[in-house]
């Protein structure tokens, strides 16, 4: 199990590259990209799906894929902003409220798929129209205003060198570290990867996989009540218009960040990557005037590159 966990080299080294490479780039290209405030910006536009993208990759690494993950953080935020501004509820109580929301729609795509046996792509784009829907109505699609300075605190920056950093960027990094050591070094995680690679293997050697399956689900769900938090602290708002993009921001950071679609191969730390790729392709391609269409029609270049580089290594690999 822990051969199969291992990476194969593009897996491990291509984000990287990809990410220099990148930089380089556009470093050239602008004076004003290398500068370490235009860095940290990149971070805190990327620390909502970078965090999101945790519970995308563990899910992808079981050969599934959650299309519901941007609208159940949406709900999640509402739920929290709502709760601890127009109900007066404690905020630690609100953000607990919203977190147990996502990790129930984690459970309930997770129930699906594991006892149902209906494909986690069904599955998912049927929650993400459900999460959209109950977002709308608890809202009543009105933003949420005037939030507890609590609730937006990892929000705020602190100066190092001369350079502000967010404390969300911090909790993003952290959580990865966590993951990552997890997956690595502990059962459960090496339990993952080998119902990736193949769930009727992991079954023949005592693993039961629809247990493993659905912590995952659930534990993405947790993610995204998480991911939800750093959403209203870097907006400062409850906006249940939120989330509608970041499924498919989550899939493009997972597949830039070397995690195969098929399940069973890659590194959390590259989904990181693959995130901060995607903030630096948007945000040096914004410092040279760029339009955003353009950046959207290079981003999916991008996401078909890596799933042939993904192919390629699969056949060489066999």
């Amino acid at each position: 199990m822990t051969k199969n966990s291992t990476p194969i080299p593009w897996n491990a080294l291509g984000p990287w590259i990809a990410l220099a490479a990148a930089c380089l780039f556009f470093a050239s290209q602008s004076d004003r990209f290398l500068t370490g405030d235009n860095l940290s910006l990149v971070l805190q536009q990327v620390m909502v799906v970078g965090l999101l993208a945790i519970g995308q990759t563990l899910i992808i690494l079981t050969a599934g894929i959650d299309l519901s993950c941007g609208m159940v953080m949406a709900l999640g935020s509402m739920v929290i902003t709502k709760l601890a501004v127009e109900n007066g509820v404690h905020p630690a109580l609100a953000v607990s409220a919203g977190i147990a929301v996502t990790a129930g729609f984690g459970m309930l795509n997770g129930l699906l798929v594991t006892r149902a046996k209906l494909p986690s792509f069904i599955v998912t784009l049927g929650t993400m129209n459900i999460a959209f829907a109950v977002t709308q109505l608890y809202s009543q699609s009105q933003t949420v205003t005037n939030l507890p300075e609590s609730l937006t605190f990892i929000g705020n920056t602190f100066a190092v060198g001369g350079t502000q950093i967010s404390y969300g960027t911090l909790l993003m990094v952290g959580i990865y570290v966590l993951v990552w050591r997890a997956l690595n070094d502990t059962a459960p995680g090496r339990h993952l990867y080998a119902v990736g690679n193949h769930p009727e293997t992991a079954r023949l050697t005592g693993i039961n996989v629809d247990r493993v399956l659905l912590s995952v689900y659930v534990l993405a769900g947790f993610f995204y009540g998480v991911a939800a938090l750093l959403s209203i602290a870097r907006t400062g708002v409850g906006d249940p218009q939120a989330g509608q993009t970041e499924n498919l921001d989550t899939i493009t950071a997972v597949v830039l960040g070397g995690t195969s679609l098929f399940g069973g191969r890659g590194i959390i730390l590259g989904s990181m990557v693959g995130a901060v790729i995607v903030g630096v392709f948007r945000n040096g391609l914004t410092l040279m005037g760029v339009a955003s269409v353009v950046q959207t029609l290079i981003t999916g270049i991008l996401v078909i590159l890596a799933v042939a580089l993904d192919q390629m290594s699969r056949k060489g690999a066999r």
